[in-house]
């Protein structure tokens, strides 16, 4: 389904003092809302991704999956500061020209936030399960935290409690590499080779050492040049900067750094002790970015939590990889609630 647009009738008041006016919010929706509005799959899309959910994640999505729309209504709100739809950098300001660089600065909890409050002229006040990977995850831990017993369950997956300094130094790496960029104030922003760089920077911490060595390893012990996994990681650079924005990436980076659901409530333990919410935690077992340690404390953390771990090779990107196991590790563990 194509993405729809909204625009909230009142300010969404930041985190961190800004304010934007009549914010836009990009969703797409799959399936029907039943009668009293019990079905609601809420999916919290990972930091680059968009609100349509099948074209990123098909391999949860269909019959007998955990995103089935025969039965249930699954909507996928676009992030805040995201290119593809909802208020960011790349939309314009109050006077009609591009937010750029000027955009306010905001948190995880805001985009929580924007997403509770549009679901709300939605009529939408309950939510039957949470979906979210990475960044994913971390949005919907706040809004695990803000709903409280509004929320049913959630699944957590590669994410932590608050964003770890090795990802924080990871981002700010990525940063170092947009600023060296001379035009990277220019207010139009977009496709700059600075933000090839910064994304290239990043992708072997998605990924593991086993998983190039399944994908990129040369047949030929000869060569000298012209590596498999040197075309890999300039071909991902190109990829990404003819479908993203610099300017956005660089305030996304900035607003997973602020990520900490303790933050102003009395520490990590105490937040997520109020979740209510059912929660599978699912790590795996060769994410480098985000370790199976950070799954494991959350699922220490929040009451009656369950810790699910998939052996994968393919590092912190196996939450859009490894599906097959996501499918049943969810619904296994969805049926034994039931039980």
């Amino acid at each position: 389904m194509s993405i729809q647009y909204s625009k909230l009738e009142h300010p969404l008041k930041l985190e961190r003092g800004g304010v934007l006016h009549s914010p836009v919010v990009a969703f797409s929706t799959y399936g029907r809302l039943n009668e009293d509005k019990s079905n609601v799959i809420l999916v919290c899309h990972a930091l680059t991704a968009n609100s349509v959910v099948p074209d990123w994640w098909e391999g949860i999505f269909g019959d007998a999956r955990i995103l089935d729309p025969a039965k249930d209504f699954i909507i996928c709100i676009n992030n805040l500061g995201s290119p593809y739809g909802t208020s960011s950098p790349k939309t314009d300001d109050e006077s009609g020209k591009r937010y750029g660089l000027d955009f306010p600065d905001y948190t995880i909890k805001d985009t929580a936030r924007l997403h509770i409050e549009f679901l709300s002229t939605l009529g939408i006040e309950r939510i039957k399960m949470i979906i979210g990977g990475s960044c994913g995850g971390n949005v919907s831990q706040e809004i695990a935290v803000l709903l409280g017993e509004k929320v049913e369950s959630q699944v957590l997956m590669c994410c932590s409690a608050r964003e770890t300094p090795w990802v924080i130094a990871i981002h700010e790496s990525q940063r170092i590499v947009m600023r060296s960029d001379p035009d990277f104030v220019n207010k139009e922003g977009g496709k700059s080779l600075a933000l090839r760089g910064a994304r290239a920077f990043a992708l072997p911490f998605y990924r593991s050492h086993a998983s190039f060595e399944i994908k990129q390893s040369e047949e030929d012990p000869e060569k000298y040049d012209d590596f498999k996994a040197s075309s890999y990681i300039r071909y991902q650079g190109e990829k990404f900067i003819s479908r993203y924005d610099v300017h956005c990436y660089y305030k996304q980076l900035i607003a997973l750094d602020t990520h900490n659901i303790g933050r102003n409530r009395g520490g990590i333990q105490n937040a997520l002790g109020k979740i209510s919410a059912r929660t599978l935690c699912i790590g795996f077992s060769s994410d480098v970015l985000v370790p199976v340690i950070e799954q494991k404390r959350l699922a220490e953390d929040i009451p009656g939590a369950v810790y699910e771990e998939i052996n994968t090779p393919f590092g912190h990107d196996s939450f859009l990889i490894e599906t097959d196991k996501i499918n049943k590790a969810v619904i296994n563990w969805s049926r034994s609630r039931k039980n």
